[in-house]
């Protein structure tokens, strides 16, 4: 196994990551999750129907007890839970947590349609069939039918040899405040701290707030330099992260988010405002990111009208739930739109993109 404490310190050498005192503190935990894998005897190879089955001897629990990372948004758990990804020598998967789930609900589906009585087995065999190291990032618990089944999901997985590691803004004790039912998901935070070790990432530096807000924010032209510029802040905000794409449920249809990290996400104009997203897209966009930005805005006019619409319609939404809005357009945003059907409205568009540069703005990322 590799060490994520040699990466890290590769990556600062590089220039690539700012060193963080509250970053260095945990890199012991990470590195212990590796080398004890890597002195754990492997499991027997079996096919997940093999396993539904229960041919052949079953693999032992897991010598290396999991981690969950838990801290602020902002303090680079997902550039770390990168790092860990990469320095694993055994098949491992890097995955966001929503994402995930949304996957095990498809799996579910289809074993409900096969007829199978319990639904989540065979669905978390078939992940343990294909990694040792299950590498979740932002575990967040909002959904009851996630609730229901994420407890069962785990124990099958780390019954069979899975090691999970994950990272979340809350304390375990905090999963699903409130819930609906929750005292039906009180044992999956008892099987957390039983299997998994709980590190706070306990730093006074956000590295999203106070970093968009420290330069420019609104880049043009949209040319290769404003998309280095945009490049730089990427890496400044998610600590070097490679982000991942980011498919958002919305009434049960679905659009992705290209780049997303740690709750930045990044886009191309075109991926948001060119293709039939509305209100209820954008809305839920801005519940899922803090800081959003998009790449090469167009000048707008009537020959592209319905994108110009969406792109209000989109700004509107991310002012309303306070997204940090960093962007490369054609023009300054009073000069985007001047002329043609529309041009009168997008004034007010203007003026809240000219707000949305102040070093102010912005909800509290925490």
């Amino acid at each position: 196994m590799g060490k994520v404490s040699d990466l890290y310190r590769q990556r600062v050498a590089e220039g690539r990551i700012r060193p963080d005192t509250a970053q260095q503190s945990v890199l012991p935990h990470l590195d212990r999750v590796l080398d004890d894998m890597a002195a754990a005897p492997v499991p027997e190879k079996r096919s997940a129907w093999r396993a539904f089955l229960g041919v052949g001897s079953p693999p032992p629990a897991p010598a290396a007890r999991g981690l969950y990372l838990w801290g602020g948004v902002g303090r680079g758990k997902s550039m770390l839970m990168d790092l860990m990804a990469e320095a694993a020598t055994v098949p491992v998967r890097r995955v966001h947590f929503h994402e995930f789930m949304q996957e095990i609900q498809a799996g579910l589906n289809r074993a409900r349609q096969r007829g199978e009585q319990d639904t989540v087995r065979p669905v978390a065999l078939e992940v343990a069939a294909t990694v040792r190291l299950l590498c979740f990032d932002e575990m967040q618990i909002t959904d009851i039918a996630d609730a229901m089944i994420v407890g069962r999901l785990f124990q099958v997985l780390l019954e069979q040899g899975v090691v999970i590691v994950t990272t979340s803004n809350r304390v375990p004790e905090d999963l699903y405040k409130h819930g609906l039912n929750r005292q039906l998901f009180l044992p999956f935070i008892a099987l957390i701290r039983q299997r998994l070790e709980v590190v706070c990432l306990d730093s006074a530096v956000d590295h999203r707030q106070g970093r968009a807000t420290g330069g420019p924010v609104w880049f043009c032209p949209a040319d290769a330099s404003a998309k280095a510029a945009m490049d730089a802040i990427w890496d400044d905000l998610t600590g070097g992260a490679a982000g991942e794409a980011r498919r958002i449920e919305v009434g049960g249809r679905s659009f992705t988010l290209p780049q997303f990290a740690d709750g930045v996400g990044r886009s191309g104009f075109w991926d948001l405002c060119g293709k039939p997203l509305g209100p209820a897209d954008y809305l839920a966009l801005s519940r899922e990111v803090s800081v959003l930005m998009i790449d090469g805005i167009p000048r707008l006019s009537a020959s592209n009208y319905n994108e110009a619409k969406r792109f209000v319609t989109l700004i509107d939404a991310l002012y309303e739930a306070k997204v940090r809005l960093i962007a490369s357009g054609a023009d300054q945003p009073e000069q985007l739109y001047n002329e043609g059907e529309g041009s009168f409205e997008f004034e007010r568009t203007a003026s809240r993109l000219r707000e949305m540069q102040d070093a102010g703005w912005g909800r509290d990322a925490g």
